[in-house]
This record gives structure tokens, C-alpha cells and sequence, in this order.
């Protein structure tokens, strides 16, 4: 599914869809944010009713009586109006978050289950602008925007019949109360800074980890790992909200205090007012009832507006999220699919065809088989298609033509989750999460016990210098393993490979990154592991696949050449060119390679 149904949806579609999807599920405390907006705009609209009788009955006719009751009332209906508007702003914030949450936590469920052509083919930025900010967007238009659109309407609807109450021909200057200065909000400022910092700090580890599992998209696909990172991902976004909850009641507390404590200032200057009207008389109230309400209902036009703008983003991040939501995977199980029988682990590749979307065929005529026990190298000039044959194996992609099957079942007809439990994969530069050596190496089989996380890191020649780090196991590796030698992760790949003991091993260009005496461990390491599996590995040192059991030569696309590293240098071909070019032309005699083996 293309981005475009999304677009394409108009604003009542998006918003009810938002209703849908975000706020039916929490209605509920919405409709009780919404009465407390109401009430807020019933209690302004009264206290805009009320300057009419305070400025008859405090200035014009004064009573001792009038003098206290009417600035009580109006102190009183301050602070409900007051209550109201914190008890508003904090349901609102909590279901406000909460779809933040939910938002994020979705995008990440439909990135990290999606096609890895579609991962591949947008920049992973773009995907942590929508996790974060189009969330945060939609959250504003739907809830705090919503309900304060509502109450600013309200507002408006009673200072325009407050108005209309007293007299509409009185048009003259307008009352103006100075906003009360920094000293209120200045209380709430500490808790909104600590609260900010640790939403910052949360939203760059919210950050990293989607970086990571996104980059690291290939390991959490092939060892099933999603609905973990999924977890994972949720309790970095669970953190973050509290922080975000703190600092947002801090600021809507600041707003509310402001706006109290400034009608309490003017309900006592309706007192001294009063006071001196008993020794003068003062105007009617009339007149500064009128321009009260219409100072309220012209303040109440300008949120309206505002709040249109916040609409509108919310609409655009709508948009742009149901965008992302809407793409459904193409590479799934099929309806009712088994899973994949136990077997000797045999792969084949017959007649295969294979294109990246609309691109030229990467594949053509592809057909190779490997057996248990067997070791088939992939050569050839780079963009040749190698890594597409890998990646069409644990179906990172789909064919075009032909079969890919392992023992005799079709990849497509099997769950993904069988299907990938029975493949190890070792890349030229191996992903590394943030956590330790445990972890990492474990990665491939949760919950395996430490002695066989380090017999596995004893077959992969890692335990010896993992043992001499200060924390050993519990190693922090770093962002992507920044903390480890090349050579020091391949062999954290390499363990984690036979821990998980799959039957077929894919090796793509596992050695070609390191030096000397790394790439002597590894292919140590390597040899042991590949040992009893079907292996299929891409190398362009020719050195490294001079024993394997059979090499096909891939050159745009199509398999060009078969055979033994012996056979293929004799037959003069583009193998032999390669080999000549990196001085392996000379293809050994029977005597030779029995006085090497």
C-alpha cells in the first residue's frame, strides 16, 4: 500500500479516524476533560456577568454588604475556575501522552516488522521525525487542541451574550488588566527545566535504540527477535513519558495560577473602588461590563485562531503518520503456512529471477544447490548479485521467478519465524546492540544459560579476551560495538552463530574487513562453525574459498562459471582472471594438494 490513500483522506476522515484509532479507547477521562472546559467557560462567562452588578452595587449604589459578598464571590469562582482548568489540563495531558505512546510504539511495530526493501530504500531519519514529532503534533491537535478549542468557543458564545446583556451601543475603551508578571510561573520553572532535561536525555536513548534496531534490522529479523525490541523500545518510551507528564502539568499549572490570581487582584481593586465610591459616585457598571466581556470574547478569537494553526499541523502529522501505519509488509506468512519440517538444512536456488522493485533484474537464471556438510562460495565483480542471492534465502526479499527451497520446501510456503530459527548469518561488518557481551552474544537464543554462552564464545576463539576484560561478559560493547576491535565483534557474531546452531550458515564476506591476524582467528573460528552445516559464503580473497566444495562465479546477475578452484583456474575464464590477479592462478596438482591436506 503506497502513501497515498493517506493523503488523499480529508481532515473529517482523518479526525475521526484519531477518534478511532486513539481517543474512543480513553473517552471516558476526554469527556470529562471536556465538561471541566466547560465549566471553566461557564465560570468566566459568569465572572464577566458579575462585573456589571460589582461596579452597580460597589460604585454607583454601594451597600457594606455588596462591598465584601461580591469580591468573595468573585475570589471564590477564581479559584474553581482555577481547579478546573488544572484538573482539565492534567487528564489531557495524561491521554495527550498516552497516544504519544501509543503512536510511537506503533510506528516502531509496523518499521521494524516491514519489507527491508522499504527500509532500505527511505533514510531511517525520516522514520525517528515521525516516532517523535508528528506523534507529539497529533497529540496536540487531538487533545490539548480539541478541548481548548471547545472551552475558547464557550468563552466566546458567553461574553458575546454577556455583552448582549447589558448594552451593545457601548462601544468605548476597553478595560485592560496588566497580565500578572514572571513571579507566578517563576515557582514552576525548576520542575519544568528538571522535567525537560530528562525528556531530552530519554528522547536521545528513545533515539538510539530505533537508530539501532533499525540498523541492526538484519540480525533482529533473522533471529526473530522483533516482538523483543518491540519491548524494548516501550520501556525507553515509558521513561520518557513521565518526564513529559511532569513538565507539561508544571507548564499547564503556571497558566491557571496566572490568570487566578490576576481576577483576585481585580476583585480587590472592586473593593478599594467600591471603599471610595461610598464618598463619590463612580459610573454605572454597565459600561465596564460591556468592554470586560468584550475583551474576553476578542482574547477568546485570538486562542480560537491559534488553535486552528495546531489543528492543521495535527492534520498534516495525520497524514504523514497514517502514511507510515498504512504500508502493509508484502513479505509475510502465507495463510495457514506450516512451519519449516526438521531437516538436513539443504538449500537450492532453481531458475531464480530477481529485481529491487522497478530496477533492472539483479537475478537471472539463478540455480544452485548446497548440502549438508558442503561449503559453495559465491565470487565475482562487485554489483554482480551475490548478496541478493543471501538475501533471498531468509526472505529479505522475495523472488521474481524461480524457487528458492530448503529441503525441498519453498521459503514462501513456510512461517517466517521457522524459516529464519534455521539460518545463521555473519556479515562483513557484524551488528552489535548497546549491551553486553552476554546480551549480544545470546541475542541469537534468549535465555541460554552462561555456560552456553561461553562454550559458544570458546568455538568462536572469544573467551580468552572477553575473559580479560575488566568486566568480562558484562562488557558494555558500545553503539554498534564502537568499544571492540573489528575482529573482537566478528567473533561476538561468530559466538552468537553457534549458539543459535542453525543448520545453514550464510557468510557474507566475514573476513574481508580484517587484518592479518584477526582474519587467521575468524577463519579459525569459521572453519569449526561451518563444519556439518550447508554454507554458502561470499569472498572476494579467492584465498578464502580455495577448499570449498564448489564455486559459482557470478558476474550481472547470472552464474557464469561452476566448479573447483582447481577446474576454474584451468578453464581460463573470468575466475582465472581473478585468481591471476590476485596471484592464486596456479592451480594445484594432485600431488600438491594431497602433500597440503
Amino acid at each position: 500500500m503506497t502513501d497515498a490513500p493517506a493523503t488523499e483522506l480529508s481532515n473529517r476522515a482523518l479526525a475521526a479516524r484519531v477518534w478511532r484509532d486513539y481517543l474512543r479507547p480513553r473517552w471516558k477521562g476526554f469527556v470529562v476533560s471536556v465538561v471541566c472546559a466547560a465549566l471553566v467557560a461557564g465560570l468566566t462567562a459568569l465572572l464577566l456577568w458579575l462585573v456589571g452588578p460589582a461596579v452597580d452595587k460597589l460604585i454607583t449604589h454601594p451597600t457594606r454588604q455588596a462591598i465584601w459578598t461580591i469580591p468573595l464571590a468573585i475570589a471564590c469562582i477564581a479559584v474553581f475556575r482555577a481547579v478546573f482548568q488544572v484538573l482539565q489540563a492534567r487528564i489531557i495531558n495524561g491521554i495527550g501522552n498516552g497516544i504519544v505512546g501509543d503512536v510511537q510504539v506503533g510506528l516502531f511495530r509496523r518499521l521494524v516488522r516491514a519489507d527491508l526493501a522499504r527500509l532500505r530504500g527511505a533514510h531511517s531519519g525520516s522514520y525517528v521525525a515521525s516516532v517523535l514529532y508528528d506523534a507529539g503534533l497529533i497529540r496536540e491537535a487531538s487533545t490539548t487542541g480539541v478541548v481548548n478549542y471547545v472551552r475558547e468557543s464557550l468563552v466566546v458564545i458567553g461574553a458575546i451574550g454577556t455583552m448582549f446583556w447589558y448594552d451593545p451601543i457601548l462601544t468605548g475603551a476597553v478595560l485592560l488588566i496588566a497580565p500578572v508578571v514572571s513571579l507566578i510561573t517563576r515557582r514552576f520553572s525548576r520542575k519544568t527545566t528538571k522535567a525537560a532535561k530528562g525528556a531530552m536525555g530519554e528522547t536521545s536513548n528513545l533515539s538510539t535504540a530505533i537508530m539501532e534496531s533499525l540498523d541492526g534490522i538484519k540480525i533482529v529479523k533473522i533471529e526473530n527477535r522483533e516482538a523483543d525490541e518491540e519491548a524494548r523500545v516501550g520501556e525507553v518510551i515509558a521513561r520518557r513519558q513521565k518526564h513529559l507528564v511532569k513538565g507539561s502539568n508544571a507548564k499547564s499549572m503556571a497558566a491557571p495560577a496566572t490568570e487566578a490570581f490576576t481576577t483576585i487582584i481585580v476583585a480587590l481593586v472592586l473593593l478599594y473602588t467600591g471603599w471610595r465610591a461610598m464618598t463619590g459616585g463612580i459610573t454605572a457598571g454597565d459600561f465596564t461590563a460591556f468592554l470586560a466581556a468584550l475583551m474576553a470574547a476578542g482574547q477568546s478569537l485570538r486562542q480560537v485562531t491559534n488553535l486552528q494553526t495546531v489543528m492543521a499541523e495535527g492534520f498534516t502529522a495525520s497524514r504523514r503518520l497514517f502514511a507510515a501505519l498504512d504500508v502493509k509488509a508484502t513479505i509475510v506468512d502465507p495463510a495457514g503456512a506450516p512451519v519449516l519440517p526438521p531437516g538436513d538444512g539443504s538449500v537450492s536456488l532453481d531458475h531464480v529471477d530477481f529485481a529491487y522493485g522497478e530496477s533492472a533484474p539483479a537475478l537471472s537464471d539463478v540455480s544452485l544447490t548446497v548440502r549438508k556438510g558442503e561449503t559453495v562460495a559465491l565470487v565475482g565483480p562487485s554489483g554482480g548479485g551475490k548478496s541478493s542471492i543471501l538475501n533471498l534465502i531468509p526472505r529479505f526479499y522475495d523472488v521474481v521467478g524461480g524457487s528458492v527451497s530448503i529441503d525441498g520446501h519453498d521459503v514462501r510456503s513456510v512461517t517466517l519465524a521457522s524459516l529464519r530459527d534455521r539460518i545463521a548469518l555473519v556479515t562483513q561488518e557484524p551488528f552489535l546492540f548497546d549491551d553486553t557481551i552476554r546480551a549480544n552474544i545470546a541475542y541469537a537464543k534468549p535465555g541460554a544459560s552462561d555456560d552456553e554462552i561461553q562454550a559458544a564464545a570458546r568455538q568462536a576463539a572469544a573467551h580468552d579476551f572477553v575473559s580479560a576484560l575488566p568486566e568480562g561478559y558484562d562488557t558494555r560493547v558500545g553503539e554498534a560495538g564502537a568499544r571492540l576491535s573489528g575482529g573482537q565483534r566478528q567473533r561476538i557474531a561468530i559466538a552468537r552463530a553457534f549458539l543459535k546452531n542453525a543448520p545453514i550458515l550464510l557468510l557474507d564476506e566475514a573476513t574481508s574487513a580484517l587484518d592479518t591476524e584477526s582474519e587467521a582467528l575468524v577463519q579459525a573460528a569459521l572453519e569449526r562453525l561451518m563444519a556439518g552445516r550447508a554454507t554458502i559464503l561470499i569472498a572476494h580473497r579467492l584465498s578464502t574459498v580455495k577448499h570449498a566444495d564448489r564455486i559459482y562465479v557470478i558476474d550481472k546477475g547470472r552464474v557464469v562459471e561452476t566448479g573447483t578452484h582447481a577446474g576454474l583456474v584451468r578453464a581460463k575464464g573470468l575466475y582465472s582472471r581473478l585468481a591471476k590477479a590476485q596471484d592464486l592462478d596456479h592451480a594445484p596438482t594432485p600431488d600438491s594438494e594431497e602433500t597440503a591436506s
